[in-house]
Parts: structure tokens; C-alpha cells; sequence
């Protein structure tokens, strides 16, 4: 009896405490879209407008210098299904790892955990090259007779791929750009080749076997390829394993969670 009236008593509570995260992220979020992209629409031209440009100046150059793109038949197509998952990976982790420092003065309020600034600037950042990336491939296959059949779980089992890794690797670069400043631009140099390695401008059955046998570890591949495979039904994409890339994403995670528990009352200290 004594059991049930605790559990009874602690319901309240818990529902208080969800209430009290979702009013933190949603007034977290609402902060984020004032100052990242401005309280006029013009922010989210610009969100748009980028990756337009780059997939227009990788189609002008490849088209020019190739007869046809390594699948299918247009360029466009081809370079936005592995510009836009990469693009949607870089941003996210650089939103995330950014939390702590931009929410810095809020997270004195105990209201506000860094789980919160977390989530709120994950998934702002998430909502937003969704909503890019459901544009631009709107676009180009209206455009441009792309020949493609969109696999939409297909796809969203592959941003959802790009989506869990970006979550990882930005929580965990979160803690040492905390420890270590300049690991900042230690990361943005180490992600200078990624577009080069995950195969954004060519197909991983393409390459030679004993350079597919090192790529392989690379989970970016991995998003790529599956994301591909939603567009082109006839790309056998049978190299990826969401698995793979689910397992590498949640150990940064579950190390970076960690590491901020039990160190961000030190940090927000500094």
C-alpha cells in the first residue's frame, strides 16, 4: 500500500519535470531561430540558397569535364543525394558542439540542463536541413527529368543515420572543445577531406576492392550510399549497414553524456 501512494506521489512530479525540459528546449529553440537565422525569412533564403549554389557549380564543372554522372543520367540529382546528407552532418555537429558555449549564461538557471541546449539546437538544426533538403530535391527533380523514384523510408532511414552520428560525434566534440579550445579548428581541419572520402562525388562499388576495404569504416559512406539508394531503385547499395553507423554514433554519445555530467558544473565554472 505504502508502495503504490510513493509511486503516486512521484507521478506529479516526473510530469512537472517533462513539462518543465519541453518549456526549456521550446524557449531554447525560439532563441537559437532569432539569432542563427534572424527574425525575418531572409536567414532561411540563405540556408536554402548555399547548397543550391554548390550543387549548381558541381554540375557546371562535372558536366563539362563527364559525358554522364557515375548514376543515373543527371548531375544534379547525383550531387545533391550525397551534398545534402554531408551538409546536414557538418552543420549538425557544429550546432551541437557549440551548445554549451552558446547557451552558457542560461545554463546557470537550474531550470535549463545541457541537455536542453543539446537538444534544442539538434533539433532546430535538424528541422531546418530537413526542410532544406525536401526543397531542393523538390526542386531539382521538377526541374530536370532526373529519372529517379524516391524511396522515402529508404532516405529517412538514411538522414536518420547521418542525423544519430552528427548527435555522437557533436556531444562528444562538445566536452573537449570544452577541455580544449583550439580542438575547434583541429575538427574543422580534420573534416576539410570528408567530402573526398564518403563518396559525395563518385559510388563506393566504383572504387578498387583494396581501397572499398579501408573506406569502408567510414559511416559517412554508409549515409551516402543509403540515401542514394532511396533515389536510384536500381543501386545496389548492398555495402551499408545502418548498424554499423547506429553502434559508432552512440559510443560519443554515451562517453560525451557521461563526461558532461559529471563535468559541466566545472566547465560552465571556466
Amino acid at each position: 500500500m505504502a508502495d503504490k501512494t510513493e509511486e503516486a506521489m512521484l507521478r506529479p512530479v516526473q510530469k512537472q519535470r517533462r513539462f518543465a525540459m519541453l518549456r526549456s528546449i521550446t524557449a531554447l529553440v525560439m532563441r537559437e531561430m532569432a539569432t542563427t537565422y534572424g527574425r525575418s525569412p531572409g536567414g532561411y533564403i540563405w540556408a536554402i540558397l548555399e547548397p543550391i549554389a554548390a550543387i549548381s557549380m558541381l554540375t557546371i564543372v562535372f558536366g563539362v569535364m563527364l559525358r554522364h554522372p557515375p548514376l543515373g543520367s543527371n548531375f544534379a540529382i547525383f550531387y545533391a543525394t550525397g551534398m545534402l546528407p554531408m551538409t546536414m552532418y557538418t552543420g549538425l555537429v557544429g550546432r551541437v558542439q557549440g551548445a554549451i558555449n552558446f547557451s552558457r549564461p542560461l545554463l546557470t538557471y537550474p531550470s535549463v540542463t545541457f541537455v536542453d541546449a543539446i537538444a534544442a539546437r539538434f533539433l532546430l538544426a535538424l528541422m531546418t536541413t530537413l526542410l532544406v533538403a525536401f526543397i531542393v530535391f523538390s526542386g531539382i527533380r521538377t526541374v530536370f527529368d532526373t529519372r529517379t523514384v524516391v524511396d522515402f523510408q529508404a532516405v529517412a532511414i538514411g538522414y536518420s543515420m547521418g542525423a544519430a552520428l552528427a548527435l555522437g560525434i557533436g556531444t562528444m566534440n562538445c566536452v573537449l572543445v570544452s577541455f580544449i579550445p583550439l580542438w575547434d579548428r583541429l575538427w574543422g581541419i580534420l573534416t576539410v577531406p570528408q567530402m573526398l572520402l564518403s563518396g559525395v562525388f563518385y559510388t563506393f562499388d566504383s572504387l578498387p576492392n583494396h581501397v572499398k576495404a579501408w573506406l569502408w569504416y567510414n559511416p559517412l559512406v554508409h549515409v551516402v550510399g543509403q540515401v542514394r539508394s532511396g533515389f536510384y531503385p536500381y543501386y545496389n547499395a548492398d555495402y551499408v549497414s545502418p548498424l554499423y553507423v547506429y553502434g559508432v554514433a552512440i559510443v560519443p554519445l554515451c562517453l560525451g553524456i557521461v563526461f558532461l555530467r559529471r563535468w559541466h558544473r566545472f566547465i560552465l565554472a571556466r
